[in-house]
């Protein structure tokens, strides 16, 4: 979950790596440093903290027509410190390597490298590569880093500097992402585009165990054997402002209004005279009669998102779906037929263990269909078909308008299922597209409605427990919104279905305790105001969260938040945004760091 970046090139490269580090603070925030070759001699700067720490240290230094790599640390092995810091070097201080992954066999190698003289100042495992390296090097730095990562086994996105060969910035990966920037007199790379958009839009995608040379004036490619290979470059559409907060206060905040934005540019260009055309992922009359069952793998948010999917395609399309945690997918011996349908979820396209439970299902023969927003991505490379969101680049570590595009997008398979198998008359499908792009708009009404939300964190942002409840889709929908609050507020929370409430979690609830009610569902209604009066007996503030027209009586909620009025189906992807909104309030109101959240990082590229 690390980042990295490197550049070679004629600018200063202080600022460079600065900036970049900046725009991928997201990924890891613990620690940060850079390594700098100028005049034929290795700087490293590093800290522990964040990375207004490396700026402070760095104040004052260039270092024009250089290279130089940096590096913001999530800690994997070794606690957050000046030592654990990276870059890491050689004993003799001269080759410098910045790491995103895990090596799985770095103590192996570290006992064999101490045996061989190597001296380690840290506990990371990273600096096992930096003395490998060392180990190999004869005068050729891309030699020397392909014989260190035949050695290495798990996990890695490398960038490495070498006094001796000051022009160049060798960079590797393995099962964790780095793209190169090809720019003109300058070369960059980094572990995600946003940190390389104010220098270039033409970017290539390194692929496992590919190997690249850049320095100003050239990039080479080179496979595991060496071979050199050729690669088109893509361009990248995204603006630089997209990854900016354009006046806003935080990342979030600023996503949060992007949601309607980005849910439209997901929907509208698929929704041709009335008809979703999905024909982009092959959603067609001959797959829809080959599926028995649907299976969707995804982690965190996207796993919430996948059982939205879960509740829609069953009851659209009346096919099973069966919804997999990606951590635990590989672990369970799944039931995977040949040619079975299996819908991966990732909004950064690079979730380790998303990545690794889509590469079994497809070895057990199944069609793998990726709802992706990061065009390039491993998984949007590796997969079958390709459903892209538009939401952009989304910065803060908090999914939002990510999500909404994730729902859209399994809302309009759901939909082309149903169509399809003939489980939708034509009537009732057409409606349903037709709100389906509709919800698009009505989620601006929902955002004017963001200071009752504000309001009420105000006075909650001290509770020490939240609960969510609801029921059916409510329920789904509890589970995204109890994990927001808990991501960047840090108040325990948790999502219950309401009517398990009487088997054990109503013990839970005393005087006082805050418990949103998510009462979308209108067949459900009545049982949901049921289960918010046992909690209100119990001496619970409540706030209920249903459509305008519901009758909630005075006595049962003390806060209502009312949403446009839509399809009982669509309620999970407008009632998610007054959650977020509730999420981010609470936590702004407690002090917390909304984009940066303690021990997070956006893209988890680590198992």
């Amino acid at each position: 979950m690390c980042g990295i970046v490197g550049y070679a090139g004629g600018r200063d490269v202080v600022p460079v790596l600065l900036g970049g580090l900046s725009r991928l603070e997201y990924r890891g925030y613990d620690s940060a440093g850079v390594a700098i070759v100028k005049n034929k001699k290795l700087k490293v700067y590093k800290t522990k903290g964040r990375l207004t720490e490396l700026r402070r240290l760095m104040e004052g230094c260039s270092a024009t027509d250089s290279v130089g790599i940096g590096h913001t640390r999530w800690a994997t092995h070794g606690e957050p410190s000046f030592e654990n810091s990276h870059p890491h070097t050689n004993c003799a201080g001269d080759i410098a390597v910045v790491h995103n992954g895990i090596i799985e066999n770095y103590m192996k190698l570290k006992e064999w490298l101490q045996a061989e003289g190597a001296v380690f100042t840290s506990e990371t495992d990273t600096e096992v590569v930096a003395h490998l390296i060392n180990h190999f090097y004869k005068g050729d730095l891309l030699a020397a880093v392909m014989e260190a990562v035949e050695k290495l086994e798990g996990s890695y996105a490398l960038g490495v500097v070498c006094e001796k060969n000051p022009d160049t910035i060798v960079a590797a990966r393995k099962d964790s992402p780095l793209v190169v920037g090809i720019g003109k007199g300058e070369n960059l790379i980094a572990s995600d585009i946003p940190a390389l958009l104010e220098y270039t839009r033409d970017v290539v995608f390194l692929n496992d165990r590919e190997i690249a040379v850049l320095t100003k004036d050239s990039v080479k490619l080179y496979d595991e054997y060496g071979r050199q290979v050729e690669r088109d470059s893509y361009h990248v559409d995204w603006d630089v402002s997209q990854a900016e907060k354009g006046g806003y206060e935080h990342f979030m905040i600023k996503e949060i209004h992007e949601e309607p934005r980005a849910m439209a540019d997901t929907f509208f260009p698929r929704y041709k005279n009335g008809i979703i055309d999905l024909s982009e992922i092959g959603i067609d009359e001959a797959l829809v009669k080959s599926i028995h069952k649907v299976g969707i793998i995804a982690c965190g948010t996207a796993f919430h998102a996948g059982m939205v999917g879960k509740y829609i395609i069953e009851d659209l399309a009346r096919i099973p779906v069966e919804v997999d945690i990606a951590s635990e997918f590989r672990y369970r011996r799944p039931i995977i037929q040949p040619g079975q349908l299996v819908i991966i979820i990732s909004q950064s396209g690079e979730t380790a263990d998303t990545l690794a439970a889509m590469r079994e299902a497809k070895k057990c023969g199944a069609k793998i269909a990726a709802i992706v927003n990061v065009v390039g991505s491993t998984i949007a490379r590796e997969a079958d078909a390709v459903l892209f969101t538009h939401a952009g680049p989304e910065i803060a570590v908090a999914s939002t308008k990510a999500y909404n595009t994730q729902l859209i997008a399994i809302y309009m398979i759901a939909l082309e299922l149903a169509r399809l198998s003939g489980t939708l008359d034509k009537e009732r499908y057409a409606q349903l597209a037709k709100g389906l792009g509709e919800v698009t708009s009505l989620m601006n009404k929902v955002l004017e409605n963001k200071e009752q939300l504000a309001r009420v964190a105000s006075r909650n942002f001290s509770q020490n427990s939240v609960f969510f409840i609801g029921r059916g889709l409510d329920y789904v929908l509890s589970m995204e919104a109890s994990l927001k609050l808990k991501e960047i507020s840090y108040i325990h929370s948790e999502a219950y279905a309401a009517g398990e409430l009487k088997h054990g979690t109503i013990a839970l609830i005393e005087d006082g305790t805050l418990v949103v009610a998510l009462a979308t569902q209108g067949a459900l209604l009545e049982k949901t105001i049921s289960n918010i009066k046992e909690v209100k007996a119990r001496g619970a503030q409540v706030m209920a969260v249903c459509f305008e027209g519901t009758h909630m009586p005075a006595d049962i909620a003390d806060e209502v938040v009312y949403l446009p009025r839509t399809d009982d189906l669509f309620a999970p992807i407008l009632a998610v945004t007054p959650m977020q909104l509730f999420a981010y309030y609470m936590a702004v109101n407690k002090g917390c760091d909304v984009d940066k959240p303690r021990n997070l990082a956006k893209s988890v590229t680590v198992e």
